[in-house]
């Protein structure tokens, strides 16, 4: 399961298209290791340490740019045949310069004239990724460059799935499904956080994951942190226990996370969990094609308004999922735009600040025409299984 190049063949296609519909000369995709999302979706390129860039011209295959160190494992990824390597994209904090003996390096003017090929309007997404420094060299490397912002045309591109990616989604999830049941039999009392975490990771390595994006992990108090990662404090009998796990797979993410407790589960407890699961399912209600995203938020924030969990109902209920671990779409309570077709979602249905515990649920989904299928069923069953 994996992305094919005559798929980002058509990526590139598309975008040249768009080029000649908005009048732009040529199209830069910026990326580094925590921005990457855009630069894979069209070279299949992921840096290490370094940055790079992909320049599209209307006609032809594009450019990667990246730096001399990740040379070799730019060539092995790319999809695309033409890899530069630019100074400026060298990614190393030290005030000393660094030598490459035997590295090429081609210019921001040799790339950008070349793919503008006399043009002056240069198209870009990641406008905001960019570090200031580069920024300025791209914008003086030809006289008179004309920057265009456009990352809108990516989130675009990129909100609906295509076939392949959906699959790339499904086997992410499978992993992490595999990784999340390891880590509800090690997070036990007596183990520490960490100990947990590690096992679940060692699961999704195993089971085929390109990489942990995140994992979230609280017990105790400590699943006030929101966001917060695993420790090596000791969990104890009746630790609510949160832990979301983040698995990369072909560069597609699924996170994972399903709310429970550590040994003796109280009466406060078992009332959040079933706040949790109550939420989750209505939401569920409203995942097809055709309906209003907000009137899913509305629908999530009733259930916890009846239940008397408002307070601690801490932002949107649902975000998109693909090569970022969450993307558009991103709706709230006052969203207006309608679910799509191949749209695939994680649900975020969580409560904060409650004295019995913090917690939240994350399974995935794809949009269907008749409503919604699992990406992540082994959460599913977890949640269907959980005491209301």
């Amino acid at each position: 399961m994996r992305i094919e190049k005559t798929e980002f063949v058509a990526r590139i296609h598309t975008l040249q298209d768009y080029m000649k519909k908005y009048q732009i000369d040529a199209f830069a995709v910026y990326g580094d290791e925590y921005r990457k999302e855009n630069l894979r979706y069209v070279s299949n390129f992921w840096p290490i340490f370094e940055r790079g860039m992909c320049f599209i011209p209307k006609q032809g295959e594009p450019v990667l740019a990246g730096a001399p160190e990740g040379e070799v494992y730019a060539r092995e990824m790319s999809v695309w045949d033409d890899i530069r390597n630019v100074k400026d994209f060298a990614c190393v904090t030290v005030p000393d310069q660094i030598v490459y003996p035997m590295a090429s390096f081609s210019s921001f003017n040799e790339i950008i004239t070349e793919v503008l090929k006399g043009g002056k309007r240069l198209g870009l997404a990641g406008y905001w990724d960019i570090p200031t420094p580069i920024m300025e060299r791209i914008k003086g490397a030809v006289e008179s460059l004309e920057i265009v912002q456009m990352d809108n045309l990516l989130e675009e591109m990129r909100i609906v799935k295509s076939p392949a990616e959906i699959e790339c989604l499904k086997e992410c999830g499978r992993i992490a499904g595999l990784a999340y049941q390891e880590i509800v039999k090690q997070a036990v009392p007596g183990n520490t956080e960490r100990a947990a975490a590690s096992a679940g990771e060692w699961i999704a390595r195993k089971e085929g994951a390109e990489a942990i994006n995140f994992h979230v992990f609280g017990s105790g108090k400590r699943t006030h942190t929101i966001i917060g990662r695993a420790t090596e404090k000791i969990i104890e009998d009746g630790d609510m226990i949160m832990s979301a796990l983040a698995v990369q797979y072909e560069g597609y993410v699924t996170t994972v996370e399903y709310p429970f407790v550590a040994g003796t589960m109280s009466e406060e407890q078992k009332t959040i969990l079933s706040v949790l699961a109550e939420a989750a399912n209505v939401q569920q209600q409203y995942l097809r094609a055709g309906a209003v995203t907000g009137e899913m938020v509305r629908a999530v924030q009733s259930v916890y308004r009846k239940r008397g969990f408002a307070e601690f109902d801490i932002y949107p209920p649902m975000h998109g999922i693909g090569l970022a671990e969450a993307e558009s779409p991103y709706p709230d309570a006052s969203s207006e735009y309608l679910f799509k077709t191949g749209m695939c979602v994680n649900s975020d249905i969580s409560l904060f600040g409650h004295s019995g515990g913090s917690n939240r649920i994350e399974e995935g989904f794809v949009i269907q025409d008749d409503g919604c299928k699992s990406l992540t069923p082994v959460i599913r069953e977890l949640l269907e299984n959980l005491s209301l």
